[in-house]
């Protein structure tokens, strides 16, 4: 059986499920059963879960849960912080079982199942959450249990392919999975008791509180119309307006009027009571905005405030849109200034931005409003549960939620922060913060009109010109309460300049919006320490903790006593990241101090419950989600049903099961515990958490620790942003920072290093990826501050164009698969059992027998080629061999067989005369694709001399291309060189001695001008094993090699393509090849003579002019079959892509053809043949037509796709077992499928075996080896002048190690697999159909696993738009990747990660180096390969001219 791929889940579950941890546990109870611990709450004694607890901990645990009455030092407010235990089950619903459940018999009222896993046959029940059925999946993941069974059956089918593998007959090792972090067994684990609920003071209504936030304008605006409610300032700092309370009240009632009233017709008001309407306004307009929403209130529409869209694709606008449609928002109010700021049509309208609604702009001035009749008062109610407003918050992936609060909720929060906070009447207040929504909107709006307060707002543009404005306004307005945020504070102390004039004496409340952040704690205690003196007084400073769900969550308490010194937690990092408290000293560096951020809010019940699964209550020293349940709270996520199931209806268990209280409670999304006195401590988001290897870390202490190295020096304005990546299953950190203007390469790249020491040193994790952008380039929040999430869309698209990037993928990534350990050998005879007990064959197939086709083939009784052509002149004198066609595809040249024969003739004579050459002699044919170079081949056979065809040098690349042409002349040995009077020239001109030495050129024959005179005779060789030419080409891998080809391996060769292609006289191909070795010079210049019929030839060149050129000519002398290259075949899909319909209408007609091959030595590129048969398939091409073939340098060609036979067949084969040199086939589509195409039908007369290539024994069917060829047409040998007889008689003689060991075979230096079809052959057998891997000298081996470039390189094209080409290489154990970058410069960085992820998650590799190169830099021969080695070679010199280099560490 197939063991279950490792997906995603699987890796991840292993880390957290239950049976990874505990042992089987077989005794009666274990602690967590409550069975032990006597009561089913837990009220432990002192000596219990406290032993080995810092002290400050444990007094919490006997602070909080013992129930003799432990009255708490910090009264605050009137209220103990830690109330008497029996109150707090009393109050909060707690039921309290004083008999242990009975575990044995599961027959106590709660029926308490104990889980206890025994192995993995315990038989679990799935615990109930809320009202939903959980339902354990064998992986121990929840699913809901209403999976539709088509779903469930389609999991099942991609967990295990249709066709499992046949079971090996030693170690199966292909299975890599991934590593599993093990639990660390030093983990800290929490050993406390189980927490309790706490409980916040009781909401004390005060007599004279208004009945509803409405009535409460009302009286004040009625009462005291003179008094200021708010000030507004300019970028100046000076008093801008000042809207007192009775001109609000009569603004918003003008606004709540013209809302209802004037929008739409009297039948149809556009907007009704409950409609919501979005309000922008700018952020230095605070008496509009208040207006506006005070209008709403008293017209009970639902006001939904947002920020102004600057730009139609501002970062996260578009989900802002989103919203605003999701909540049927057609009206959005908006103050003059900003209306006319909008971006507008030409014709004056305002866009509809993108993803956005339309709506209708409204104007809320006075000016522009109409005053409501003197009757019409709006209806004032008290408070009850229809929504008063809906605030936005941005989540994590960067969608847009609207949390709705209702006006109970609104009035309620405005009283307990009344109370929290102590506000009385007419006291003043400075708001630096958004006004919009969170801190700022609850003080600065709402709380301050219920108490008549008067609020200093403090425009964002005013803080960037003066940070220390807020200050100045405190001092200047003698106010009571400033609302802040850290950076307000830490931008104030960088500004501040021993100002003389700073009293913040009347201070009595300084509220820090983010002191629930692991930096704000600095900025308070820096900020105490230079403003003390100036009349700061340290009880001032209150930190509060809120999150958009739950509002205000915690805040510390003002107090007049300046002996309580505030709480102060300092945690161990290493204990934070597994969830865990520990108390650990200040002078160590990795470790988290925090603030506390006060009590529980008045009227509410807060816990913690565990992050993720089961909201079970945390221990006391456990870190868990802050859950509150209170009045004052949001109630759900505006039309998502789903999402507020799991966040506002949450109900906290014990460990028994039982929940705590029968009303439900929010989660605030802080993580956080209670610590001692009931003080709420806050260590992270849980939008901020990141799962590394099993262990917890928080965003914003990693940004704190890299902006404590060398801060504000180097990065801008302080703009760092972290999140995670998905990477190979596991989170990775990417860090991303903007770095100033003025920093130099060096700064950066120390900064850097700095960075990612300190961050492995006090968090002990890597960071993943590093990346710098310039200044300002970020996407930005309205207010200024990072955009975390459209910054990481940025990152995965490739479009975040950073300056610098550093990734750690060799420190980071820990999970990759275990090198492979080699097997020791095999010996022969347990394979051949092993194959026999498998039931596999050895993998073996032949072509057709030549000896046993009968056929009329006149040409079968010459031994010669060249008797075949004087027969051929003899007998057919006037017919057309070969029709050369010119760029314009009218006939440049044409052939007949005498034609060929004279001038054939004529050539020998000039070889004679004056080339003075002895039989046997060898020559070089250095001329264009075309006739002469036919006529020039049988010459030298009438000659009896050994033609050699070469390349001839490209005139505009005469340096590159010489040295190759001048290196096959000296290494074949040609006594000569012929070519044309033009190319002559060439070789002799001054760019050609720039080049190479042109004196040592051998003799130099020009074929434009020819002697008159026949020959004197003929020559005919005197044995068919003599050599009939020399065919050279160089590898892929850069080697230059030339192999001999016997006159008797050229016959039986041209043979063996006349039976496969049925060719014959009457016939006509077309091809489109270069015609310098391999199978390309076979069919260009060989085969025709041989079968009689029609060559009509295309030079490749030819179509760099006129790419259709080729499928033109196909089309017109309606030819049956082609032949082509991979680069001619790339040229016409991406030259013709868009112009198929223009060449349908010329007539372009492809439905004759039966068979176009790609004559190829690689693995068939089968997403260029698909997309080319996509793309012609409207002018008639048919799919099966297009096929490929294979040859190499021992035998130039071992298949090709013949006219009859089973079309080419496709499989899927599992990457991953590929690199175990296994073959086993999986479903299309299904994870790490690699697709492989039939390289066409093996050749008649060709027989095939795999072998091993180590250890030269026959491999089964199953297994990925050399193929290994035996047939008549096998070149005789390498030709070299180096004589290296070794390699030689390897390649060209080799024999296995076991079996058969009598025949000779042909290495080919190819790695594949012989699969046997259920198709059958021409001849009624069962087909056997090859699959070329790749080239043996190809295959990079890293980590004991065969990797191919081709798949790699697949895979990183595929990663970015603008990677048009990529080669990949190993130098040292690195993997070397080099991309060809088709776009601006500033891409190139981006290219950096997203190549090492699409690696590491296809290929489990880590790659060391990315270059970055301009298009056209990898080197490609004449066939379309890629040239790795000498890209390798130009790396190492230095010579490729990257555009960017990054080694990653």
């Amino acid at each position: 059986m197939a063991v279950p791929m490792p997906s995603k889940r699987r890796s991840l579950v292993v880390q957290t499920s239950m049976d990874a941890y505990t042992p089987p546990d077989t005794s009666s109870g274990s602690e967590d059963d409550g069975s032990v611990q006597g009561d089913s709450q837990g009220t432990p004694t002192s000596s219990q879960g406290s032993i080995n607890m810092e002290h400050w901990i444990s007094q919490a645990m006997h602070g909080s849960t013992t129930s003799t009455t432990s009255s708490s030092s910090t009264q605050s407010g009137g209220s103990g912080a830690a109330h008497r235990l029996a109150d707090v089950l009393a109050q909060t619903h707690i039921e309290n079982h004083s008999a242990p459940p009975d575990v044995t018999t599961y027959t106590s009222e709660h029926a308490v199942q104990v889980e206890r896993p025994q192995g993995s046959t315990a038989s679990r029940t799935a615990p109930k959450y809320g009202n939903a059925e959980l339902m354990e999946t064998g992986d121990g993941v929840p699913v809901s249990s209403r999976v539709s069974a088509k779903i469930q059956q389609l999991v099942n089918t991609l967990k295990r392919p249709k066709r499992p593998p046949l079971r090996e007959f030693f170690v199966d090792d292909f299975e890599e999975l991934l590593e599993v972090q093990q639990p660390d067994p030093n983990q800290p684990k929490p050993e406390g008791a189980q927490m309790l609920a706490m409980r916040g003071e009781q909401l004390g209504v005060v007599t004279n509180w208004p009945p509803s936030l409405e009535a409460a304008l009302q009286r004040w605006g009625t009462i005291s119309p003179k008094a200021p409610c708010l000030t507004t300032m300019d970028t100046n700092g000076k008093p801008l307006y000042i809207l007192t309370y009775g001109k609000l009240w009569t603004r918003s009632m003008k606004v709540a009027y013209n809302i209802l009233h004037k929008l739409g017709t009297k039948q149809e008001p556009m907007v009704r009571p409950g409609d919501r309407v979005a309000l922008v306004f700018p952020n230095n307009d605070p008496a509009a905005f208040m207006v506006a929403f005070y209008g709403c209130l008293l017209a009970e529409v639902v006001p939904v405030p947002i920020e102004v869209p600057l730009t139609r694709k501002d970062a996260g606008s578009q989900q802002i849109g989103f919203l605003l449609g999701s909540c049927g928002v057609t009206v959005a109010l908006t103050s003059d200034a900003c209306h006319k700021g909008l971006p507008k049509s030409p014709t004056g309208e305002i866009p509809q931005f993108k993803g956005w609604p339309k709506l209708l702009w409204f104007v809320t001035e006075s000016k522009h409003l109409s005053k409501p009749p003197r009757d019409w008062f709006p209806h004032i109610k008290d408070a009850n549960n229809d929504t008063a407003y809906i605030e936005y918050k941005t989540c994590k992936d960067g969608s847009v939620l609207g949390v709705t609060v209702t006006r109970i909720a609104l009035l309620t929060h405005c009283q307990a922060l009344t109370q929290a906070c102590g506000y009385t009447e007419a006291e003043t207040i400075v708001n630096v913060l958004d006004f919009k929504k969170d801190v700022g909107l609850w003080h600065g709006i709402l709380t301050s009109v219920m108490n008549m307060m008067h609020v200093i707002s403090i425009p964002y543009s005013l803080m960037k010109v003066n940070p220390l404005s807020w200050i100045q306004k405190v001092c200047q307005y003698k106010a009571k309460v400033a609302c802040v945020k850290s950076r307000d504070m830490h931008w104030a102390l960088v500004a501040h300049r021993d100002q003389r004039d700073v009293n913040l004496s009347s201070l009595r409340m300084l509220i820090v919006a983010d002191g629930a952040n692991p930096w704000s704690i600095s900025s308070c205690d820096a900020f105490l320490n230079v403003f003390q003196s100036k009349g700061l007084r340290q009880e001032v400073i209150c930190p509060c903790a809120s999150s958009p769900e739950a509002l205000t969550v915690a805040i510390r308490r003002p107090t007049d006593d300046s002996n309580q010194p505030p709480g102060r937690g300092v945690l161990s990092m290493h204990g934070l990241t597994y969830g865990v408290i520990r108390v650990d000293s200040e002078e160590k560096l990795s470790v988290l101090t925090v603030q506390d951020v006060g009590l529980v809010m008045p009227g509410a019940i807060m816990c913690s419950v565990k992050p993720d699964g089961i909201p079970q209550l945390c221990r006391t020293d456990e870190i868990g989600e802050l859950c509150v349940c209170a009045v004052a709270t949001g109630t759900s996520y505006y039309g998502l049903s789903g999402m507020t199931k799991n966040t506002f209806e949450v109900f906290p268990m014990t460990s028994s099961g039982a929940p705590i209280s029968e009303y439900p409670f929010i989660r605030t999304g802080l993580l956080g515990f209670v610590g001692p006195g009931g003080l709420v401590f806050v260590v992270g988001k849980m939008d901020g958490l990141m799962v590394v290897s099993g262990r917890r870390h928080n965003a914003d202490d990693i940004v704190a620790t890299a902006l404590a190295v060398e801060p504000m020096k180097f990065v801008y304005r302080g703009r760092i942003a972290v999140f995670s990546v998905t990477v190979l299953h596991d989170d990775r950190i990417v860090i991303v920072a903007e770095q100033r203007p003025d920093s130099t390469e060096e700064d950066s790249f120390q900064w850097m290093s700095r960075v990612l020491q300190a961050i492995d040193s006090i968090h002990q994790v890597g960071v993943y990826c590093l990346a710098l952008v310039p200044a300002n380039t970020l996407p930005k929040t309205p207010l200024g501050g990072i955009h975390l999430s459209e910054t990481k869309q940025l990152f995965l698209e490739g479009a975040l164009h950073p300056c610098n990037v550093l990734l750690c993928p060799h420190t980071c990534v820990t999970n990759l698969p275990k090198p492979r350990q080699k097997q020791p050998e095999i010996g022969p005879a347990s394979v051949m059992v092993g194959n026999l007990v498998s039931g596999k064959r050895i993998a073996q197939a032949s072509g057709r027998d030549l000896g046993q086709i009968e056929d009329n083939d006149q040409a079968r009784k010459f031994l010669f080629l060249s008797e075949v052509l004087q027969w051929r002149a003899q007998t057919t004198p006037d017919h057309v061999l070969y029709t050369l066609l010119n760029c314009r595809g009218t006939i440049a040249n044409s052939l007949t067989c005498v034609q060929l024969h004279k001038r054939a003739e004529k050539i020998a004579v000039m070889l004679a005369e004056r080339g003075h050459l002895q039989d046997g002699d060898h020559v070089a044919l250095v001329y264009p694709p075309g006739i002469d170079l036919i006529a020039a081949f049988y010459g030298c056979l009438y000659a009896g001399c050994v033609p050699i065809t070469v390349r001839p040098p490209h005139p505009q690349n005469i340096a590159t291309t010489l040295p190759t042409v001048k290196m096959i002349v000296e290494v074949s040995r040609s006594a000569c060189l012929m070519t044309t009077q033009l190319i002559c020239k060439l070789l002799r001109s001054r760019e050609a001695a720039a080049a190479v030495d042109v004196r040592t050129w051998p003799l130099i024959l020009d074929t434009d001008d020819l002697p008159k005179k026949r020959p004197a005779q003929i020559c005919k060789p005197s044995n068919p094993d003599t050599l009939a030419y020399l065919d050279f080409s160089v590898s892929t891998t850069g080697m230059l090699a030339g192999v001999k080809m016997s006159h008797a391996a050229t016959s039986a060769f041209c043979r063996s393509i006349k039976l496969q292609c049925e060719l014959y006289p009457s016939r006509e191909v077309a091809i489109c090849l270069d015609p310098y070795c391999g199978l390309g010079f076979v069919l260009w210049c060989l085969c025709s003579v041989y079968s009689g019929h029609q060559s009509i030839l295309i030079p490749p060149s030819e179509l760099e002019t006129n790419p259709a050129l080729w499928l033109l000519a196909v089309s017109q002398y309606k030819v049956r079959d082609t032949f082509c290259s991979y680069s001619v075949m790339e040229l016409c899909t991406k030259g013709l892509g868009s112009q198929t319909e223009s060449l349908k209408a010329r007539g372009l007609d492809l439905s004759r053809v039966r068979t176009c091959v790609v004559v190829a030595e690689e693995r068939p590129r089968i997403a260029l043949t698909q997309s080319f048969s996509k793309l012609f398939k409207d002018l008639g091409l048919h799919p099966r037509a297009v096929s490929t073939s294979f040859g190499c340098r021992v035998n130039l060609a071992i298949c090709l796709q013949g006219t009859s036979g089973p079309d080419p067949t496709t499989v899927y084969v599992d990457m991953r077992a590929l690199r175990h040199d296994r073959v086993r086939l999986v479903e299309r589509g299904s994870p790490h499928s690699l697709p492989l195409m039939e390289s066409g039908k093996i050749l008649p007369g060709v027989r095939i075996i795999i072998a091993n290539p180590e250890t030269k024994g026959p491999l089964g069917d199953s297994h990925l080896g050399e193929i290994w060829v035996h047939s008549a047409h096998n070149a005789s040998g390498y030709f070299t002048i180096y004589g290296d007889e070794s390699l030689q008689s390897d390649h060209f003689n080799s024999r296995l190690s076991f079996g058969d060991t009598q025949t000779i075979w042909a290495r080919t230096g190819y790695l594949g697999f012989l699969r046997r079809t259920e198709l059958t052959d021409a001849n009624g057998e069962r087909h056997d159909a090859l699959y070329v891997v790749g080239a043996l000298d190809e295959a990079m081996e890293l980590r004991g696993m065969r990797y191919h470039p081709i798949d790699i390189e697949t895979s990183v094209i595929r990663a970015h738009k603008s990677v048009t080409e990529c080669a990949v290489f190993t130098w040292t154990n690195l993997l070397v990747v080099v991309v060809e970058l088709d776009g601006s410069e500033q891409e190139a960085l981006d290219l950096v990660p997203l190549v090492t992820n699409v690696v590491l998650e296809e290929h489990y590799l880590i790659v060391g180096v990315v270059v970055v190169v301009d298009i056209g830099v990898i080197p490609i021969n004449s066939r379309g390969e890629k040239q790795r080695m000498h890209l390798r070679d130009g790396f190492l010199a230095d010579q490729l001219d990257p555009i960017y280099v990054a080694y990653n560490m």
